[in-house]
C-alpha cells in the first residue's frame, strides 16, 4: 500500500521520506495499514526491503524500521543496504540490540546471610558517614562561638532568652512531675527489696544516689531530647524548605551564628536548671512514699540525706548536664539543615534528630558512669 512512507517496487518495499519523532504517529498508522506484517516473510527473502530513500532518520523513526525490517536484518543492515549513511546504520544496529536484549532480566540471588550482612555494612556505613557530619557540625559550632565570644555585640541575646523560655521554663512542669512520679517508684521499688532485709530506712539513699548521680539530670535530657530537639529540627527545616536560610547567606549572614548558636546556649543554661529540677522532685517523689508506706517523717529523710549522702554526687549528676544540652542541641540543629525540602524529609528528620539524641545522651551517661566510678567520686 503506497504512502508517503512506504511504497512497492515490484517486490521491494521502498522506506522512503523523514522517518522522526516529527512523523511517528503518521507512521505508526501507515504501518498499521501496511499489508505485509509478518517478519518470517522477510526473513526468508520474500519481500527484501530498500532504505536508500530516507532522507532523515532518528531514534523513534529508527524504532518503526525495526519493527518493521525485524532485529536480525536490522543488526546485518550493512550487508543489504550499504547505500545507507553510516551514520543511520550504527543507529539501527544499536537499537537492535537494545531491543534484543531481554526486559525481564532475574535479579541475582543472595542467600539471607549474604543479604543481612550486605544490610549490616549499609547501616555501618551510614552511621559512620552521620557520625563523620556530626563532628564536623561540631567543631563549626565551636569555632564560631570561639569567634563571637570576645565580640558582645554579635551576641543575640534575645533569641537566647526566647530559646531559654521555650526549652527550659516552658519544660519545668513535665520534668518535674515525670521525675516526681519516678521518684516515688524508685522508693516503691527500693522498699520492696530492701524491707525483707529489715533495711528500709535505706531505701532514702537509694533514692538519693539514683537521682543526683544519673536519673535527675537523665531523664531531664531525654524529655529535652523528645521535646526541644525535634522542635529544632523542625524550625530549621522549615526554613531550609522555605528557601529562608539561602536567603540569610545570600545577604552575607552566617546561619551558624543566628540560627545554632542562640538554641545551643539556651540549651547550655536550660539543661542544668532542668536537671536540678528533675533531682529536688524525684526527691520529693521518694519522700512522699518514705512518708506514707515506710514510717519515715520529712524530717528523719533530710537528716539521713544530709549525713550520707555527700555533694560530690550532686556535683557528678550535674557536671553532665552541658555535655548532654551541647549534644542535643547541636544534633537537633543538624537534622534540620539536611532537610532536602518536602515535608516528609522535615518528619524523616525531626524523628532522626530525636533518636539520634536519646541515643547520644544514653550512650555519654554510660561512658561518664565508668569514668566517675574509676575516678572514685
Amino acid at each position: 500500500m503506497p504512502s508517503e512512507w512506504i511504497a512497492r517496487q515490484d517486490q521491494t518495499i521502498a522506506l522512503q521520506g523523514e522517518w522522526t519523532l516529527a512523523n511517528y504517529r503518521d507512521i505508526k498508522s501507515a504501518l498499521s495499514h501496511h499489508t505485509v506484517k509478518t517478519p518470517a516473510r522477510y526473513e526468508a527473502g520474500d519481500e527484501p526491503f530498500s532504505l536508500k530513500a530516507i532522507t532523515r532518520l532518528d531514534t523513534a523513526g529508527a524504532v518503526l524500521v525495526i519493527e518493521l525490517i525485524g532485529v536480525e536484518r536490522a543488526q546485518k543492515v550493512s550487508d543489504w543496504a550499504g547505500e545507507l549513511p553510516t551514520e543511520q546504520q550504527a543507529l539501527l544496529v544499536r537499537i537492535a540490540e537494545a531491543m534484543e536484549a531481554p526486559l525481564d532480566v532475574e535479579p541475582p540471588s543472595y542467600s539471607r546471610l549474604s543479604q543481612a550482612l550486605a544490610t549490616v555494612g549499609v547501616n555501618m556505613v551510614g552511621l559512620w558517614s552521620q557520625q563523620r557530619q556530626l563532628l564536623a557540625f561540631i567543631g563549626l559550632v565551636i569555632a564560631t562561638l570561639f569567634q563571637l565570644i570576645f565580640r558582645p555585640r554579635r551576641w543575640r541575646v534575645t533569641a537566647m532568652v526566647a530559646h531559654v523560655q521555650q526549652s527550659g521554663l516552658n519544660a519545668v512542669p513535665i520534668v518535674a512531675l515525670l521525675t516526681f512520679m519516678v521518684g516515688a517508684v524508685v522508693a516503691f521499688l527500693g522498699a520492696t527489696v530492701l524491707q525483707d532485709f529489715g533495711a528500709t530506712v535505706y531505701t532514702i539513699d537509694l533514692v538519693a544516689f539514683s537521682f543526683l548521680r544519673e536519673f535527675g539530670v537523665l531523664l531531664a535530657a531525654i524529655l529535652l531530647a523528645g521535646r526541644t530537639a525535634s522542635a529544632f529540627t523542625a524550625q530549621i527545616g522549615a526554613m531550609k524548605s522555605n528557601e529562608e536560610i539561602d536567603a540569610l547567606q545570600a545577604q552575607g549572614l552566617d546561619p551558624i551564628e543566628l540560627l545554632v548558636l542562640p538554641r545551643v546556649m539556651a540549651m547550655l543554661i536550660s539543661l542544668p536548671m532542668l536537671a536540678f529540677v528533675g533531682m529536688l522532685s524525684g526527691l520529693a517523689g521518694g519522700a512522699m512514699v518514705a512518708a506514707l508506706s515506710l514510717d519515715i517523717s520529712l524530717t528523719q529523710f533530710i537528716n539521713t540525706l544530709q549525713k550520707d549522702v555527700s555533694v560530690t554526687h550532686f556535683l557528678v549528676g550535674l557536671s553532665k548536664a552541658p555535655v548532654f544540652a551541647f549534644v542535643i542541641a547541636v544534633i537537633g540543629c543538624l537534622e534540620g539543615f539536611k532537610v532536602s525540602g518536602s515535608a516528609q524529609s522535615v518528619g524523616a528528620h525531626t524523628t532522626s534528630s530525636v533518636v539520634q539524641s536519646i541515643f547520644m545522651v544514653i550512650l555519654i551517661d554510660a561512658l561518664a558512669a565508668l569514668f566517675f566510678m574509676e575516678m572514685g567520686w
